[in-house]
């Protein structure tokens, strides 16, 4: 398991890179670019390609993230247009970063129904793999049910993936405060939520975890994130994860709500005498 941390790329990957080791992580995720808009980016090869190589003598895995307002399932033409090219750029960046996945969240129906929704997402995700031939996957994240988003339960996350016509350039990321605020798993019933991860065929295809804990209650359908042991979910459920054998291997990132990106260290430690791993 690689426990790792949300990390500024701001001024570049080989710095961003460098702060997660000083920080002690053996992961990091970085934003592909303002994860508030979707203008392009312009990307510094030479030291993107820094960065990759000091990855790789650190054995430090990367996840890519695409920004937060693209919305797969959109009916307005020039916003779907938009969205295909910012995610098409975001994969570009995402393997330039030498990124395991780029995660992207589930589509919004905005009133429009959840079955034209994913019809929607599919045909969107569809048109943006078409001619993408690198190795970097498409990661969809599980969401915690706000509004009109799709994507709660793994059975649809994984029925989207295989209605695709290209599910082998897919994968998931798992959030453990979105599927807790969705109702999808606390710490009673987690052994059956693990379960229904390997029987669904969702374990099989998860790449990475966005570890954290909740603000919000169980089943709340509201997105909050909180520092582990400090919310709803607390310390001892999420614990679970990190010492069961099924997620060993993969990067387990915060994205805990901090001040400072120092506060990090600080909880990585914590998550790693949690998992009992001697400091």
């Amino acid at each position: 398991m690689k426990i790792g941390c949300h990390i500024s790329v701001a001024k570049g990957l080989f710095q961003a890179v460098q702060r997660a080791h000083e920080l002690g992580a053996e992961s990091l995720q970085v934003f592909t670019k303002n994860p508030r808009g979707l203008r392009p980016k312009k990307i510094d090869y030479i030291d993107a390609e820094k960065g990759v190589d000091f990855m790789k003598e650190l054995d430090i895995q990367l996840v890519a993230h695409t920004p937060y307002i693209t919305n797969l399932s959109t009916f307005k033409e020039d916003l779907w247009a938009v969205t295909i090219r910012s995610i098409k750029e975001d994969l570009h960046i995402a393997e330039t970063y030498g990124a395991i996945g780029a995660v992207v969240h589930c589509g919004k129906h905005v009133g429009e129904g959840e079955e034209y929704g994913i019809k929607r997402m599919i045909e969107t995700l569809d048109v943006i793999l078409e001619e993408y031939e690198g190795p970097t996957k498409l990661l969809l994240e599980n969401t915690a049910g706000q509004g009109s988003e799709l994507g709660l339960e793994l059975e649809t996350l994984v029925s989207i993936r295989e209605s695709c016509k290209y599910p082998e350039k897919i994968g998931f990321c798992f959030d453990t405060c979105h599927a807790f605020a969705a109702g999808q798993w606390n710490g009673d019933t987690f052994d059956s939520f693990v379960e229904k991860m390997k029987e669904t065929g969702y374990l099989d295809h998860l790449a990475a975890i966005h570890f954290n804990d909740s603000k919000a209650p169980f089943a709340s359908k509201k997105d909050r994130h909180e520092k582990i042991g400090q919310g709803e979910i607390g310390s001892e459920a999420l614990r679970k994860f990190l010492i069961h054998p099924f997620f060993e291997g993969l990067p387990v990132i915060l994205e805990t709500p901090v001040e400072d990106e120092a506060e990090y260290g600080e909880e990585m430690v914590y998550l790693r005498q949690l998992k009992g791993v001697v400091q």
